[in-house]
């Protein structure tokens, strides 16, 4: 059985994450309009169709924008905390009250082959999770709009075959930029974004064989480039003797359009 995933969209202005199997499909967060995410499937051999859930981390709107066109048109259920349900259900739209399925943090979800769970997040979000997709070979650890690095989060990414970590800005660019002061201290804040030097510092921290694959997502439009996220990264990562390329494949996860399907046997 091989384990599919790929990023459909991932950065500030929308996320949508595919992680499938020959028996199951989900989407990890629906935060482009539902015509973009069917044109992203379609991109990687796979209709709205053949999803069998959709997972929300939190209720912003760049991770739950279509979450409701796109279950109300192929009854896909839904699966968030009650603090996101609660918070996003006016973005939404009206959901069959069926097809909304809550959940808490520390708990797995089985469908078909696959057992999700989902962890706590520190984020100004109602109640936002990161989420772990589980097989009998393979784990795949989603972990974005993290303000800071918790054990919690350190313990569910560990021993994950492919990882998509928030590398959302640079510090200085984030502070030199355009945006007010109250919009930056929130960024910088405990439940605000992860910047380039700490998810450089915490991949350090958690590498073992495992780890194959990291994608570094979430990345600012004004506050981060695909280059600076990249390299900052790859420079702590080679301050602790971890060689990108050698037996660890990392790439920047394109902000819009899909990325390339990565396949684990």
């Amino acid at each position: 059985m091989s384990l599919e995933f790929a990023t459909i969209a991932s950065g500030s202005s929308g996320n949508c994450t595919y992680i499938g199997t020959e028996h199951t499909k989900i989407l990890i967060d629906a935060g482009l309009s539902g015509k973009k995410i069917d044109e992203g499937l379609n991109k990687i051999g796979v209709t709205g169709a053949d999803i069998d859930a959709v997972f929300l981390t939190h209720e912003h709107d760049d991770h739950i924008r279509g979450a409701g066109v796109f279950s109300r048109k192929y009854k896909t259920p839904l699966y968030a905390t009650v603090g996101t349900f609660n918070g996003g259900d006016y973005k939404m739209g009206k959901v069959n009250p069926i097809l909304k399925n809550v959940i808490s943090h520390g708990e797995n979800i089985i469908i078909n082959d696959l057992c999700i769970s989902a962890f706590k997040t520190p984020h100004d979000a109602n109640e936002s999770v990161g989420y772990s997709v589980i097989t009998d070979k393979h784990k795949v650890t989603v972990a974005t709009d993290i303000g800071h690095v918790t054990k919690t989060i350190m313990d569910n990414i560990k021993d994950s075959s492919i990882l998509l970590l928030e590398s959302n800005h640079d510090i200085d660019m984030l502070k030199k930029g355009s945006y007010p002061e109250p919009l930056k201290q929130r960024i910088l804040g405990e439940r605000g974004h992860l910047c380039n030097e700490v998810a450089g510092k915490l991949l350090a921290c958690i590498m073992n064989g495992k780890l194959s694959y990291v994608r570094l997502g979430h990345l600012s439009l004004e506050n981060n480039t695909e280059r600076l996220a990249f390299e900052t990264v790859e420079a702590i990562l080679n301050r602790y003797k971890i060689k990108v390329g050698t037996y660890l494949d990392m790439a920047v996860a394109a902000r819009e359009g899909v990325s390339e399907i990565i396949e684990l046997k």
